[in-house]
């Protein structure tokens, strides 16, 4: 197989740095079922590409299996492991450009943590699922893909296409993440590995994934095709990739209240203090630790609850539970629930909560369970108040119709409140493409959120109040929009 890498940020000669690589030279490494060799067939100043070409030797694949092995004598010839082409592939890139993958370079530090223009070329790589398949995984993470199928022969054209695709990615990344991808996503395309997978390999696949696995759209299809279907493995994997999920999500939106903290002023005691026991220096006012945009949004709702006198409430869509843990540290709370259509979700947040080695008084107030927010449930009616804390933008705006119904028609708690994101303040995120959240499906304005809480309201019997939550820009309004829903237009 044969992958190349080429980059076209000058001097482009660097890249050898970053692979530590010397462009100059021709470079093999044995691995146990072949060689795998570095070469650059170009290296310019205005463009450069080095080549990893691995040859297979299917004898060294039977020996390297070893007579250990309870099939040994049949697996020398029936053999499937020389046909996972990619998960070869992959290994021994992670093996050959080791230090690459780590994100280190001392010649070139500021260069390993910079990302630069790529291009990753494979001219046949094995994708069960297409074309499409390679889209659906790279595209996510700012890649531009061009995936043609290669087929069976082009003198029979008829024969049609086979299962491999001849695959171009172009974008601007740091070589270190586009590595780790590359070692995830070759063998999740070819849906194959040739190696025993042990739960190791769940460590592997989070250390290779941070920073881009927990987000993406497709991190199921990736986790359980890189686990090879094993099932106790994935759920594991799931898991961890869940509770890195709740910090990324919030590292999409980027921290803009720090950056416009106000420094924190010294009382005249304490500057008094601070000149008289250290002469001749000057006072120096530390800036203030901004508070992150989820816990404001966290501490708004509460304060909201706390308006209403609400002494029941149910989280709907509660995540890791991070409201359900605040909610149980109030006394004044009696009545505790937490929603979620994830069980994974629920698995995480039972586990922050340490449901397993709560307090029994504490354990009677709360009650976690598994419900869509689009099907009526009897289970979520009889409470003070429901909270939909940033759950709206997570569905189809065609299914909003259905949770308005379960939520105020069916379920008619005395309160909802809902937050959401305010899309015109993601202008002020310099670094955000697109939408928050890759699994969001729509961002409303303040003008959109406003028409729709009083819609529903005038639907359901309710009246409806809003308050910003974070910094409430002159122009561009709040990061985060909340709608606070009474029943039977009472005060809020």
């Amino acid at each position: 197989m044969l992958l190349t890498i080429s980059t076209t940020h000058r001097p482009a000669t660097d890249l050898g740095f970053l692979l530590h690589k010397h462009p100059d030279k021709v470079q093999e490494f044995t691995q146990s079922f072949g060689t795998a060799q570095v070469f650059y067939p170009e290296a310019g100043e205005e463009r450069c590409t080095a080549a990893l070409l691995l040859d297979v030797d299917p004898v060294r694949l039977v020996r390297s299996r070893g007579a250990s092995s309870p099939d040994f004598s049949l697996g020398q010839y029936v053999n499937d492991r020389p046909y996972a082409a990619s998960s070869l592939l992959a290994s021994a890139m992670a093996e050959v450009f080791r230090t690459a993958r780590a994100g280190r370079c001392k010649a070139r530090p500021e260069l390993a943590g910079q990302a630069i223009p790529l291009e990753i070329f494979l001219p046949a790589l094995p994708c069960r699922g297409g074309a499409e398949l390679a889209h659906r995984v790279f595209e996510p993470l700012g890649w531009q893909v061009e995936a043609l199928a290669v087929p069976l022969d082009e003198g029979f054209p008829e024969w049609g296409d086979s299962r491999y695709v001849r695959l171009t990615l172009r974008g601007e990344l740091r070589l270190a993440d586009a590595l780790n991808q590359l070692y995830v996503l070759l063998p999740v395309l070819d849906d194959a590995k040739h190696y025993w997978v042990a739960s190791d390999e769940v460590d592997k696949l989070i250390r290779a994934g941070e920073g881009w696995l927990a987000t993406h759209p497709a991190r199921t299809l990736i986790t359980r095709r890189y686990l090879n279907r094993r099932a106790a493995l994935t759920r594991a994997a799931l898991a961890r990739l869940a509770e890195i999920g709740d910090d990324l999500e919030d590292a999409l939106e980027p921290p803009v209240e720090e950056e416009a903290a106000e420094p924190t002023a010294l009382s005249p005691e304490a500057a008094q203090l601070l000149e008289d026991t250290t002469p001749n220096a000057e006072v120096v006012e530390e800036p203030a630790k901004a508070t992150p945009l989820n816990v404001l949004r966290r501490e708004a709702v509460l304060a909201a609850l706390a308006d209403t006198g609400a002494r029941t409430v149910i989280d709907l869509g509660c995540g890791s539970g991070q409201l359900v843990g605040a909610l149980l540290a109030d006394k004044t709370i009696t009545k505790i629930a937490g929603v979620d259509v994830s069980a994974h979700a629920l698995t995480l947040a039972a586990r922050k909560l340490k449901l397993d080695r709560m307090a029994e008084a504490r354990r009677a107030r709360l009650d976690l369970f598994q419900g869509s927010l689009t099907y009526g449930d009897a289970r979520f009616a009889g409470y003070d108040a429901a909270v939909l804390m940033e759950v709206v933008e997570h569905l189809d705006p065609p299914r909003l119709p259905a949770l308005e119904r379960v939520v105020f028609g069916g379920a008619k708690p005395r309160h909802v409140i809902v937050t959401t994101p305010n899309s015109e303040y993601n202008v002020r995120y310099e670094t955000l493409v697109g939408m928050r959240h890759p699994d969001h499906r729509f961002e409303w304005t303040r003008a959109e959120f406003r028409a729709w809480a009083e819609s529903v309201a005038a639907r359901y019997d309710y009246a409806v109040a809003y308050r910003p939550v974070g910094d409430d820009d002159p122009e561009l309004g709040p990061p985060t929009q909340m709608a606070i829903f009474t029943a039977g237009g009472g005060d809020v």
